[in-house]
C-alpha cells in the first residue's frame, strides 16, 4: 500500500517527555545554539557601547529570572528583589577580599549565601500573601539596605566595598571583551536551569501553588515548602545577577541597591511576561534599551527645544511607569505572549483565522 510512502508532516508527540522539552521544534532548537554561537563571536566586532549593554542585559536578566520564578510561576510577590541582588554584589566581594577565594568561585558561593538570607526572609513570607506578603518584602528591602549602610565589616558601610574582577588560574577578565564570556556562561546556565527546573516536579507544584493553592494542597503539596523554596531560589539568582554586577562594576555601594531597582525588575517580568522564562530575558532587554532609545529619539528635540535635554532623565524614570501602565492595559501577558502569538500566525499562515 501506498501508506508505506507517506511523508509526516508537522511535530507529532507520543509520550508526556517529548511534549515537555525546552525546544518545541528542531528549528527553535537551531535558533538557540545559533544565537549562543554568534554570541560568541560577538566580542570580536562589537564595540564597547554594545558590549556595556549585553553585561548590562546579562546580569539584569539572570536577576529577572529568579524573580519570575516566584512571582511568576509561583504567584508570590516581592518588593525587594534588589536587596538581594545587591547582597549578592557585597557576598562575593567579602568573600573574595576575605579569603582569596577567586572570583570565579565566589560567584557561585555568593548566590548560595543570598539563597540563605532569602530562605530566612522566605520563612515567615511563604505563610502569608496578597498585600502582607508586600508588606513583608518592601521590609526585607529597608532592612537589607540598613545593613548595608552599617555592617562595615561585610559591605563597607557608607564607603562601599572594592570588588576584583573576575580571575581564573591566573588570566583576569578585567576587560568588557573578556567579561562579557563570564556573563554570557552564567547567563545560558541559569536559564537552562530555570527551564529544566519549571519542567520538574517542583516546578509543576509551584505552578499548582499559584494557579489554585487550595486544590493544590489538597492534592498534597506542602504550600508553605514551595513558598519558602521559590524564595530561595529567587534570591540564588538575584545574588549571582548581583556578583556579577558587582565584579563588573569593581566597587559596590548601598546607595544603588534602593527600592526603585526592585520596581524595574518587576517591570521587567511585567513586560516580557509572567510565568515565562524567555520573558525575563525579553522584558530585561526591553528594559535596558528603553532608557537607550529614549536618549537617542530626543537627540533631533534637543536642538529644536533646549528645555527637553534637561528633563530627559526625569523623562527616563517615567518611561518605566508608563511602560507598565501600557502594557497592563494593551498586553498583560507581556511580550512572551505576543511573540508567541505572532510565531502562531505566520506558522498557519495564509489560514491563521
Amino acid at each position: 500500500m501506498a501508506g508505506h510512502n507517506q511523508m509526516k508532516c508537522g511535530q507529532f508527540r507520543t509520550t508526556y517527555e517529548q511534549d515537555n522539552t525546552i525546544f518545541p521544534t528542531p528549528l527553535a532548537r537551531g535558533v538557540a545554539i545559533g544565537s549562543i554561537i554568534f554570541l560568541l563571536f560577538a566580542p570580536l566586532f562589537a564595540g564597547p557601547y554594545f558590549l556595556n549593554l549585553a553585561i548590562q542585559i546579562g546580569y539584569y536578566g539572570i536577576a529577572a529570572l529568579g524573580l519570575n520564578i516566584l512571582v511568576g510561576f509561583t504567584g508570590q510577590i516581592s518588593l525587594g528583589h534588589s536587596a538581594f541582588f545587591g547582597f549578592g554584589a557585597f557576598a562575593s566581594a567579602w568573600i573574595n577580599n576575605t579569603t582569596g577565594i577567586p572570583v570565579f568561585f565566589s560567584i557561585p558561593l555568593a548566590g548560595l549565601m543570598t539563597l540563605a538570607v532569602g530562605l530566612i526572609v522566605g520563612i515567615p513570607a511563604g505563610r502569608i500573601k496578597g498585600l502582607y506578603l508586600a508588606i513583608a518584602t518592601l521590609a526585607s528591602q529597608f532592612i537589607l539596605e540598613d545593613f548595608f549602610s552599617r555592617a562595615e565589616w561585610f559591605s563597607g558601610g557608607t564607603y562601599g566595598a572594592m570588588s576584583n574582577p573576575v580571575s581564573i588560574f591566573g588570566y583576569v577578565f578585567d576587560s568588557d571583551q573578556s567579561f562579557f564570556y563570564i556573563v554570557l556562561f552564567w547567563l545560558v546556565l541559569s536559564y537552562v536551569l530555570g527551564a529544566n527546573l519549571m519542567r520538574s516536579r517542583d516546578g509543576r507544584a509551584f505552578v499548582a501553588v499559584r494557579d489554585h493553592y487550595l486544590s493544590a494542597e489538597i492534592m498534597g503539596i506542602n504550600l508553605t515548602k514551595y513558598r519558602v523554596m521559590s524564595f530561595g531560589i529567587s534570591s540564588f539568582f538575584a545574588g549571582i545577577g548581583g556578583a556579577l554586577f558587582g565584579h563588573y562594576l569593581g566597587f559596590v555601594s548601598a546607595e544603588g541597591f534602593t527600592i526603585l531597582l526592585s520596581i524595574q525588575f518587576l517591570a521587567m517580568i511585567i513586560i516580557g511576561g509572567l510565568g515565562s522564562v524567555m520573558g525575563s530575558l525579553m522584558g530585561c532587554v526591553f528594559m535596558v534599551l528603553l532608557p537607550e532609545l529614549m536618549e537617542f529619539g530626543a537627540g533631533g528635540l534637543k536642538d529644536v527645544f533646549p528645555a527637553f535635554g534637561y528633563g530627559l532623565t526625569y523623562l527616563k524614570e517615567m518611561a518605566i511607569g508608563i511602560a507598565i501602565i501600557m502594557f497592563l492595559i494593551f498586553e498583560p501577558d507581556g511580550l512572551a505572549h505576543r511573540w508567541k502569538m505572532t510565531k502562531s500566525y505566520w506558522k498557519l499562515y495564509p489560514f491563521s483565522y
